[in-house]
């Protein structure tokens, strides 16, 4: 893109606010037009204001975020919040990204990165697969998909894992055939039983990859980068 994003905020904290403007202020390609600390107020001005992104919190006083992101439908956004258990409703009105605080500079830089790439290039929000399941054929939005890994009853199935915590068994399915079917600027072979989507990573080193998924023991869940697929990896996250 030849323009910046022109980036509205809202967080009801203003520290948040603030350190989240201040991350902005560092990324190339997004211009903040506007911060907001009230729900309230960013509503009332909404209608004279021209953005191309929203970055906001979720749990506010007054209007929520989720509420707040059904209303300007047709815009890109991208939830930062303190809580994990909304991931779920935020990615059934096709956010852009949702990331948790602490927020990281390179995480925020990845999840802008993903609306400059849709932007440049017409990419559709998400890609709905059909794909046979132990409980019959699935329609499954890749936007929900967090990421699939060998199955631990038939290894010729897969196990998808959901952004919400549930799973879908895959039936007979290779993973060169479930590379084909998902969005290849999204999603990736991570090693021989893993592939993950990219909206999933939160670290990753040469090694080592903790996402943005956590277990019923409340810690992020850690994969194996193979060397194999290393370099396909990393170039992905380079975005």
């Amino acid at each position: 893109m030849n323009t910046k994003l022109r980036c509205l905020l809202l967080d009801d904290e203003l520290p948040g606010l603030s350190y989240l403007k201040l991350l902005c202020e560092q990324i190339d390609g997004i211009e903040v037009v506007k911060a907001f600390n009230d729900s309230e107020k960013f509503l009332n001005e909404l209608p004279g204001l021209e953005f191309d992104l929203c970055i906001l919190d979720i749990e506010m006083p007054g209007t929520n975020g989720i509420a707040i992101a059904k209303l300007i439908q047709g815009k890109p956004v991208i939830f930062t919040t303190a809580y994990k258990t909304f991931a779920a409703e935020a990615f059934d009105i096709d956010a852009i990204d949702y990331i948790v605080k602490p927020i990281e500079l390179e995480r925020l830089q990845k999840a802008v990165n993903k609306v400059i790439q849709r932007n440049d290039s017409g990419i559709a929000p998400a890609k709905q697969i059909k794909i046979n399941s132990d409980k019959g054929i699935a329609l499954i939005d890749s936007a929900k998909l967090a990421y699939i890994r060998t199955s631990e009853i038939d290894s010729r199935d897969k196990a998808a894992h959901l952004v919400d915590g549930t799973t879908i068994r895959l039936k007979n399915i290779s993973f060169e055939k479930l590379s084909s079917l998902l969005p290849n600027e999204s999603f990736c072979r991570i090693n021989k039983k893993e592939i993950i989507s990219l909206s999933s990573v939160h670290y990753y080193s040469q090694d080592q990859i903790t996402t943005n998924i956590y277990s019923n023991s409340n810690k992020p869940l850690v994969l194996h980068l193979g060397e194999a697929y290393r370099q396909s990896f990393m170039l992905k996250m380079k975005g």
